[in-house]
């Protein structure tokens, strides 16, 4: 039993939603992070009118009420990738992107200090179990990148759990027996998975590599849904995939930056510009690049991403979701069904239900051994991909965590018994 708060913290930085996690006797495990929730969206809003810096829900907020300025979101995206080394124009400035990643990383730390009313020196991060698909070399350097980033923001020790295991201690906790658990993590960068022996009894135990029985992932998460749900029923209007008059397809580059949320940006350089007013004179879809022309010159790719990223959430609810779409054009409404949803992201549910089969192969457990699937991260409530992991596992009962809470908490169990 905890008598006393731990040393150290967790921390889950997601990909659209983070969290720190804190074990103290008596109080709730995640620490508010802002007005009251234990979230803060993984966003920045650099604001050009009044040159200030915000994060999370109010980055947001002042992006939509048409503040000037450069709004960055899925920041976690940048590890692993080329981009990482790069730089980006914030307030007529250079600003690396490790730069960027500080700047989240030490709100963070900040406002879980605040709340918790004293410092962290010491941290165990989750971290997906693969950054960069089948490239180890690419995902150790993702990790070094953001262990750097820690220690630049103040954490002088910095160790690493893969996130499903941190969602599988938390769900431990609430266990009365033994249970096979498949943990299913699937948040905004990558969809995890962790095969894993849990039991009151285990929970105590210092070395658990036994009750490991293997861990599996694939780079794809609510990101990638929102770009697909965007490429295949948003932006055919604003010209995708129609025609030049000459017959042609007219180029997707610039869709596909608008559709993938640390892309965006790059949609508004004079180049891109200077390209879309040379597709538009030899194109055929007047109408639809006319939307495209006022979504560029308007810096709306931001606003239609999270118009996208919304009818995503209500799809998983309802067999249908209404996007107004004024700011493209007046009146403008368009419906999507979600039989519509469950096709644009056939190929990205099969990837991932490929890499459940893989795990139980390479494990070498029957499929029909598995007692519980865990649910947890935020994409891991769209149907069509829960539907398709749980017919992997037909003896399996599907349990829901809390979706954007169970591996900050289970860091936290973590950071505890790591440091105390």
């Amino acid at each position: 039993m905890l008598i006393s708060p731990a040393r150290a913290c967790g921390v889950d930085f997601g990909t659209s939603n983070s969290t720190v996690g804190w074990l103290r006797p008596g109080a709730p495990t995640l620490l508010a992070l802002e007005d009251g929730k234990p979230t803060l969206p993984s966003a920045v809003f650099f604001n050009a009118d009044e040159e200030t810096t915000c994060y999370g829900r109010a980055a947001l907020a002042e992006y939509l009420d048409g503040y000037e300025g450069r709004l960055m979101r899925s920041l976690k995206s940048l590890l692993g990738s080329s981009l990482i080394d790069g730089q980006t124009e914030v307030h007529g400035r250079a600003l690396p992107f490790r730069d960027l990643l500080a700047s989240f990383l030490g709100e963070l730390k900040r406002r879980a200090e605040r709340e918790a009313g004293r410092r962290f020196d010491a941290a165990v991060f989750g971290r997906p179990v693969h950054f960069v698909d089948d490239d180890e070399a690419a995902d150790r350097k993702a990790q070094d990148t953001l262990e750097a980033v820690a220690r630049q923001v103040g954490f002088c020790d910095v160790s690493f759990q893969f996130e499903p295991i941190g969602a599988a201690r938390h769900y431990e906790t609430s266990l009365a027996r033994e249970e096979l658990v498949l943990v299913a993590d699937i948040g905004g960068g990558t969809a995890d998975f962790s095969l894993v022996r849990l039991s009151p009894e285990r929970a105590g135990r210092d070395d658990r590599r036994e009750d490991l029985l293997g861990n599996a992932g694939v780079h794809i998460g609510g990101t990638d849904f929102d770009r697909a749900l965007s490429l295949e029923c948003v932006m055919p209007l604003l010209g995708y995939r129609s025609r030049m008059k000459n017959g042609a397809e007219v180029p997707s580059s610039l869709f596909f930056q608008l559709a993938t949320w640390h892309t965006i940006n790059f949609a508004y350089t004079r180049q891109a510009w200077a390209d879309l007013q040379h597709v538009y004179r030899g194109a055929a879809a007047r109408i639809e690049l006319d939307r495209l022309s006022r979504l560029i010159s308007r810096r709306e790719g931001h606003w239609l991403a999270l118009q996208v990223e919304q009818a995503k959430i209500d799809l998983s609810q309802a067999p249908a979701a209404s996007l107004q779409l004024d700011r493209l054009e007046t009146g403008l409404r368009h419906e999507i069904a979600r039989d519509a949803f469950a096709d644009a992201t056939r190929t990205l549910v099969a990837r991932v239900a490929a890499a459940v089969g893989e795990l139980l192969a390479d494990a070498g457990v029957p499929r029909e051994r598995v007692d519980t699937v865990y649910f947890t991260g935020g994409a891991s409530g769209v149907p069509q991909l829960r539907a398709r992991i749980a017919a992997e596992l037909p003896a399996a009962r599907a349990v829901e965590g809390d979706l954007y809470g169970s591996i900050g908490a289970g860091l936290a169990v973590e950071a505890a018994r790591r440091y105390g």
